[in-house]
């Protein structure tokens, strides 16, 4: 973020988040000479937009001395006391609230120190510490950052080696007892940085359907609060903010061009609405009809060898993912979802709410249809095709997102594609591709001749599968049983 020259750049994202129901950001900052000034931009951002921000400092940027250093959490309590006072700060009672990205090891009890020396504050501090690596008694809760199932080493499951999230929800609830525990919801992970820079790194983790199955899993454990892992993480592409969210490549626009993710954040505004009345259902949250769609550029078996940017090739973990397209409707009324992936159709009776379906992934147009009672209600194609051959030469297992109807054009801009080119072996232009998506075909009642035509094919020739959606279980007593619940989205550690 260090391109964000005023309070104004941050004030789209602060928008959006707000719309989308999120209450708070997390600054996750490291040690650069530009942390403050953008940190000052940033709660000036948000107390304008009626958010609130904490910071969530940065420990991987730390050795294991300086963790325990104490001069060192002596500067990150008088940092904290630093920011406490801005309008935007988010606190609990009158505590205020701060983070990190791992630590064990920290010194707390000088930070805490630091912190009331400098400002006369308590911390409510809730860090990214590990269940058996800290003491629990040192801390008022834990984050747990883990939000995709994992082989308990960092990596994706391996045979006898599977750790899922809700294996680690267990874990630190158990570790924490009675106080605050942050549960994490992510949509994706991969990372893909090859030896043009000093930060290689090539792994995902299994993701398919996490999206859809982590919220539904997030009704049913209802954690003190959320953290969408990540707002603007285009380095492991778990971002939802938009690809034009102003900032500086890294070098993961090779991955990230023409990928945009706008449509996970569409489909979590229900979800995170049902979440913060205390539902166990997203049903009754669900206001108009979307189909959210999300695949990547090729299959899993394409071969890069000979052109990728990575030292190693594809990435670890690859095993793990599947060749389909996933698509999560959200239906105010019941309705038939048709997908055509290349060669393959299948359509979908599904019930009214949000239901999750998948199709074996095809090379060529993807394709997405809503019809009720034999008319089309929407339609469209998707801007993206999935593509025989490697992406500008690479291993590029990001998804592409999106919606139906579909969301405005998203184009990186200059300062996202300024790394783009080092390391690739192929010909490809460092600029947006996509174009702009042209209106969803949508009617309220009849249709043309020609789109119901359309629909009857797909309906009438292809086998169609019957989906039920579960049945809303809200009730008053547990939206008004509801604690203090806070929804955050992550800025990475690219504001530092």
């Amino acid at each position: 973020m260090s391109n964000r020259n005023s309070a104004a750049d941050y004030d789209i994202d602060m928008q959006l988040a707000k719309a989308a129901g999120i209450d708070a950001f997390a600054l996750n900052v490291g040690t650069n000479t530009f942390t403050d000034q953008q940190l000052d931009y940033a709660y000036e951002s948000a107390a304008k937009n009626d958010m609130k921000v904490f910071i969530s400092y940065d420990f991987n940027w730390y050795s294991p001395y300086e963790l325990n250093d104490i001069e060192v959490a002596k500067k990150i309590g008088q940092s904290i006391a630093k920011y406490s006072q801005k309008p935007a700060q988010l606190k609990v009672g009158n505590k205020i609230f701060a983070s990190s990205f791992v630590g064990d090891g920290f010194n707390v009890d000088v930070m805490r120190n630091a912190a009331r020396a400098a400002g006369r504050i308590e911390v409510y501090w809730v860090p990214n510490f590990h269940p058996g690596q800290s003491d629990v008694s040192k801390i008022e809760g834990a984050l747990n950052w883990m939000g995709w199932d994992h082989n308990g080493n960092n990596r994706a499951p391996t045979q006898g080696r599977y750790v899922s999230v809700a294996q680690g929800d267990q874990e630190y609830k158990n570790w924490l007892g009675t106080k605050h525990y942050m549960a994490p919801v992510s949509p994706w992970f991969f990372t893909h940085f090859g030896k043009e820079v000093s930060y290689t790194k090539n792994w995902v983790f299994p993701s398919d359907l996490l999206w859809y199955n982590r919220w539904n899993e997030i009704l049913t454990l209802q954690p003190d609060s959320v953290q969408i892992v990540s707002w603007n993480d285009y380095g492991e592409s778990h971002y939802v903010a938009p690809l034009s969210s102003k900032h500086v490549d890294d070098g993961s626009s090779k991955w990230a061009n023409d990928m945009p993710h706008n449509g996970w954040l569409e489909m979590a505004k229900p979800y995170i609405a049902a979440y913060k009345a205390g539902a166990t259902s997203v049903a009754n949250y669900i206001k108009s009809d979307q189909i959210i769609y999300w695949y990547r550029p090729t299959r899993r078996d394409v071969n890069c060898d000979l052109t990728d940017t990575a030292l190693d090739g594809k990435p670890n973990g690859w095993q793990s993912l599947t060749d389909n397209v996933f698509v999560v409707a959200l239906l105010t009324y019941p309705g038939t979802v048709t997908v055509t992936s290349g060669n393959n159709v299948q359509a979908f009776r599904l019930d009214a709410g949000a239901t999750a379906f998948q199709v074996p992934l095809g090379v060529g147009k993807q394709k997405f249809v809503l019809t009720r009672d034999c008319t089309t209600v929407m339609t469209g194609t998707s801007l993206k095709e999935v593509s025989s051959s490697c992406v500008c030469g690479i291993y590029n297992f990001n998804a592409y997102v999106g919606t139906l109807p579909p969301g405005p054009s998203d184009p990186l801009g200059p300062d996202g594609l300024v790394n783009f080119l080092p390391g690739l072996k192929t010909n490809c232009a460092a600029k947006p591709s996509l174009g702009v998506s042209p209106a969803a075909t949508c009617t309220s009642s009849g249709a043309s001749a020609e789109s119901s035509a359309t629909a009857t094919a797909s309906v009438s020739d292809v086998p169609v599968a019957t989906i039920t959606s579960p049945p809303s279980s809200e009730t008053e007593e547990s939206a008004l049983s509801k604690k203090w619940h806070s929804f955050t989205s992550r800025f990475s550690n690219k504001i530092s």
